[in-house]
């Protein structure tokens, strides 16, 4: 479970649990591989935990949660992150090969998926000491007389908190920081593809900071089962879930029977409303780069490109320029802007998805396959397809890889109607020289998040969620934090 370097930069991670305090492997032995996406080699292991290594821990985290100061304390929670922040930054770079060795993310691009993260910690550290979590309300007049009344912000308890593997320590991060500094204890089960971002901050809880053990719990497995314990374990108060849509309902409803609360950041099909007065040597090679740069594996993807008719055939030759001049190879090389996909599975789901869109009838413009300079790793090329029905699978699936599709339109409401045409609602972007029509349109379309000309909407201040099926609930900003508490009104004599 060692350091393993080797000369392509390679890191194998920590693979073991981290269970009431003790970093552990599971009572049979069983491990399982980590492949690197980018030369498909197994690089190393990682603990295969079992049901009743989840309940070990789902138990440890609940007495942690009644039986200690935790819930309480927050000066001793700020202390303990404000420590883990140190530790982080401390281990930043071992982190990043860690990232790049899992996900296959370019060195390049790294910057987000790790510093970004390692400060998110300090933010909740100062936010969570600065909260109110009490608030005075004033005086009422009731039936029985006036009443003074508080509101109390209370932690809600074990928290179970299941990470996808696209963008796997800022989601570890993200979904335990704020429920942690909140006062809350947490069970982490880190996706199989990418177990070692969620093992190595087990790691550093466990040698460097002072959080309890029992407070903060990580759980490695192959199996499926072992998530779906943590989700319908009657000792968990809250799950918070970040994936597909599909294991997303099936999260809700492992919840149910538990009434627990649920914070679900789920599947997106974006669009972005390419306006005729746009800009369109701006706005479409950023839209090339966003499908390429995470090898298309985000959820926030404006993936569905929508031009005006009239500006339609100058639209596709700026994409399939940019999408044919975009660096893709190997993510340890300086420069290279998009990886492998994360797995052969996930690959061949992309291709097949491609060569569903082309029996619907839209046109290849460029890419489709597999690169031929790139034959050892999970590559798939940046992909442009036009003339795509709104309707068809390849527009109304989540890809999750370097694939643009591209549709017309004729005004600006068939646009908006387009746009609209998905259960999801995660997402967007709308271009424009006249920033009040963009926004106007921006209004229009039915998602929790847009972006104006290339401005992100997405930020640690401002609350990020869904709406129809991309997920219940919001990460970040205020309402993001309160999503790890109750509230509890307190009725108190004049």
């Amino acid at each position: 479970m060692g350091d393993t370097t080797l000369e392509t930069g390679v890191l194998a991670g920590d693979g073991r649990m981290l269970i009431g305090g003790e970093l552990q492997g599971t009572a049979s032995g069983a491990v399982f591989d980590v492949v690197h996406p980018a030369n498909e080699q197994v690089v190393g292991q990682a603990v295969d935990g079992t049901v009743d290594d989840m309940a070990r821990a789902v138990e440890a985290a609940r007495r942690a949660f009644d039986g200690t100061d935790w819930s309480r304390d927050v000066e001793f929670r700020h202390h303990c992150l404000s420590q883990l922040h140190a530790a982080l930054e401390n281990n930043t770079e071992r982190l990043r090969r860690i990232l790049v060795t899992e996900v296959g993310c370019p060195v390049t691009v790294t910057g987000s998926q790790i510093e970004s993260p390692i400060e998110e910690v300090r933010h909740w550290a100062a936010y969570g000491r600065d909260f109110d979590y009490v608030v005075h309300t004033g005086l009422h007049d009731t039936p029985m007389g006036p009443a003074r009344r508080q509101l109390h912000y209370e932690p809600v308890g074990v928290v179970g908190a299941i990470t996808p593997w696209n963008v796997p320590f800022y989601l570890n991060i993200a979904e335990t920081m704020p429920a942690l500094m909140a006062g809350n204890t947490v069970v982490l089960k880190p996706a199989q593809l990418t177990p070692w971002s969620g093992t190595e901050l087990g790691r550093i809880v466990a040698e460097e900071t002072d959080i309890p053990a029992g407070v903060f719990n990580v759980v490695s497995s192959n199996a499926n089962d072992v998530g779906a314990a943590l989700s319908a374990d009657p000792c968990v108060d809250m799950i918070t879930f970040t994936g597909s849509t599909a294991t997303g309902r099936a999260v809700l409803a492992a919840g149910a029977p538990t009434v627990k609360k649920t914070l679900l950041e789920l599947g997106g099909k974006s669009a972005h409303v390419v306006l005729e007065d746009a800009d369109f040597t701006s706005a479409l090679p950023i839209a090339a780069m966003m499908a390429c740069v995470m090898s298309g594996q985000s959820c926030v993807l404006p993936s569905r490109i929508l031009l005006p008719r009239s500006r339609y055939d100058e639209g596709l030759e700026i994409l399939k320029v940019s999408m044919e001049n975009f660096p893709i190879g190997d993510p340890w090389t300086p420069g290279i802007m998009q990886g492998p996909q994360i797995s052969e599975q996930q690959r061949q789901k992309v291709l097949e998805l491609i060569r569903s869109g082309i029996e619907s009838g839209a046109r290849l413009i460029t890419g489709g396959g597999i690169p031929e300079n790139l034959p050892v790793g999970y590559y798939t090329e940046p992909t442009l397809l036009a003339d795509v029905d709104p309707d068809s699978r390849v527009a109304q699936e989540e890809i999750f890889g370097p694939v643009l599709t591209v549709t017309p339109y004729d005004t600006e409401d068939e646009a908006i109607e387009i746009a609209n045409n998905t259960i999801y609602g995660l997402s967007g972007e709308v271009s424009s020289a006249d920033v009040d029509r963009a926004l106007a349109v921006a209004k229009r379309i039915r998602t929790g998040n847009v972006s104006i000309n290339a401005k992100s909407h997405f930020g640690i201040n401002s609350p990020f969620g869904g709406t129809g099926q991309s997920g219940l609930g919001y990460r970040n900003g205020a309402e993001g934090y309160r999503e790890y508490l109750s509230i509890k009104t307190i009725g108190l004599p004049e």
